[in-house]
């Protein structure tokens, strides 16, 4: 209902729709005309018979004759009068029974119809919008990208190329404008001057077209591109554009990343500023099999534990939480407490020859990306793939299919120190995992997943980590936008500052209870230009500091509800 003013609005301003219903009009005035015609026509032919009818009654007769209703109380007697009535019903059963239907069709329901989507989808933004984020399509890291930006109350609008395309995504929950995202009236159309940024995550011949346009309008607003191949680098920077991502080599290094053997053991994710959040897999520690209250971990490294993975969960790191081996520890320290972590608690890496391989399942663009790393770092790698158009005669390259037994055997599975899976089909990821866990139940299993919603079915399938392709894209880009809080590499993870509130000045971080009544944890504190990275939690907070805190989503929400 709340469309409905919106509708008739535009229904009745279409110059098409009143045209259309002026010759509806007529149509319903020559029906009208011919229904007297015919009740005139009635009464004289019965006054011939000898009987008399009221008026009201020759037009029921008319219409029931019409409309072939036909109820038989009235009837003429003579032949003529018989005649007239098959005259009347053959010209009642093209004008009311096939002309009407197609006219009020043709006239009214279908412009009704244009009218409900174009007011839904409409061609511009209301005057006034500012700060929105304009997105030129909807793939899976726009579709995560939007998700962020709801939940921190950014306003955005998709470009939608036809008024069908945005009628589905408008009735999918989207805020959809129509328009040519290579016109650039569009852009105007949609406030480019006051927008925030504009991201576009097309094809790379596209992303170039839209870079031009936008700013062929505006010189400054912001624009975040993806690209495909390396050389359209240096073409999607020309335009000006404010960052460019390769997010499929940015994948296939993270997946690479994490592989046990590679360099250092911790893996950073992401900083804010001196601050560095890093994972490690407990497995490569000497803390599985204890409780975070027993391990000396802050007064020895200066590091601390803000966070517990296990298979895709994440805890927020209570003293009896209990670390275990399938545990992924998250760290919050500088670069030289991470370094001293290492040195204390990281076990020598063992149960596999340095000579052993890693097995790169799919030889896309994410795996090739993470062989990439792997050659940096000198470590032998295999990659299987079953497209003879991408597989090399290098003998890094098996030409197969990488669920075949005799493949993953002579690609050296039984030996293997990890397997990274890479293809683009979460369906064929989730069966590879799988297959591949039986296979060997100890061996390292790092995957790839495109939707954020099979994240959960590859963890069940035996992978030890799973990067999220859609995750990755949406925060990469959230980031570029939002300078003040840093989304992580791992899902619903964001790292934010803000003042001290007036209501913990003067209090102990023990006294404030942050963690307990939030699930946020402080990991450094801004004093005076200095970051405090670890801060002692008998240290009273002072008004004018700054706190630099860690927790999901729903926990950064909590924070801002109680202080």
């Amino acid at each position: 209902m709340k469309y409905l003013p919106s509708q008739i609005l535009y229904f009745f301003q279409n110059k098409t729709t009143k045209r259309n219903l002026v010759l509806l009009a007529k149509f319903l005035g020559f029906l009208f005309s011919l229904v007297t015609v015919y009740s005139i026509m009635f009464h004289v032919l019965m006054v011939y018979e000898g009987r008399q009818f009221s008026w009201v009654t020759g037009f029921y007769w008319a219409l029931t004759v019409m409309s072939t209703l036909g109820f038989g109380d009235i009837t003429f007697h003579s032949d003529l009068g018989l005649v007239f009535t098959i005259f009347v019903l053959v010209t009642g059963v093209i004008c009311m029974l096939i002309m009407l239907p197609f006219t009020f069709i043709q006239f009214f329901y279908e412009p009704w119809l244009e009218a409900q989507v174009k007011s839904r989808t409409p061609r511009e933004l209301p005057e006034g919008t500012k700060g929105h984020v304009i997105i030129t399509t909807l793939e899976p890291i726009t579709q995560k990208l939007i998700e962020k930006l709801s939940r921190r109350n950014y306003e955005y609008v998709v470009i939608a190329a036809d008024q069908q395309q945005g009628g589905e995504l408008h009735d999918a929950g989207y805020k959809v404008v129509v328009g040519e995202p290579d016109d650039p009236e569009t852009f105007k159309k949609l406030r480019i001057h006051d927008a925030a940024m504009v991201v576009a995550t097309n094809d790379d011949l596209m992303n170039t077209n839209i870079a031009f346009t936008v700013r062929e309008i505006s010189k400054s607003v912001p624009i975040v591109t993806s690209a495909d191949r390396d050389h359209s680098l240096d073409i999607l920077n020309y335009p000006g554009n404010t960052h460019v991502f390769q997010f499929m080599k940015m994948l296939g290094f993270a997946l690479a990343e994490r592989t046990v053997g590679l360099g250092s053991a911790t893996t950073i994710i992401s900083n804010f500023d001196e601050l560095y959040i890093a994972e490690i897999s407990a497995k490569r520690t000497s803390l599985a099999g204890k409780a975070i209250i027993d391990v000396d971990l802050r007064q020895r490294t200066g590091t601390t534990i803000i966070g517990l993975w296990d298979k895709g969960r994440f805890d927020a790191p209570h003293p009896d939480a209990r670390i275990v081996d399938s545990t992924l520890l998250l760290l919050a320290g500088t670069k030289e407490q991470l370094r001293n972590f290492e040195k204390l608690y990281v076990a020598v890496e063992t149960g596999f020859d340095e000579d052993a391989p890693v097995l790169i399942l799919g030889g896309g663009r994410v795996g090739l990306a993470s062989a990439e790393v792997l050659e940096q770092h000198n470590i032998p790698y295999r990659i299987i793939e079953k497209r003879a158009a991408v597989a090399s005669s290098d003998e890094k390259f098996i030409m197969g299919d990488a669920a075949d037994f005799n493949i993953l055997k002579e690609a050296g599975i039984d030996k293997a120190r990890a397997v990274i899976v890479t293809t683009h089909n979460d369906a064929m990821n989730i069966y590879l995992s799988f297959y591949c866990r039986q296979l060997r139940p100890d061996v390292q299993l790092i995957c790839r997943s495109t939707n954020e919603r099979n994240v959960p079915k590859l963890h069940m399938a035996g992978a030890d980590l799973v990067l999220s392709y859609a995750s990755m894209g949406a925060n990469a880009v959230i980031n570029s936008l939002k300078t003040d809080e840093v989304s992580m590499f791992t899902e619903g993870l964001n790292i934010f500052s803000l003042p001290v509130p007036g209501k913990l000045v003067d209090k102990t971080l023990v006294e404030s209870r942050i963690r307990p009544l939030t699930g946020c944890s402080v990991v450094a504190i801004k004093s005076d230009g200095d970051l405090l990275v670890g801060p002692d939690p008998t240290l009273p907070l002072r008004d004018g500091d700054e706190l630099i805190l860690i927790g999901t989503t729903e926990a950064e929400m909590k924070f801002a509800e109680v202080y």
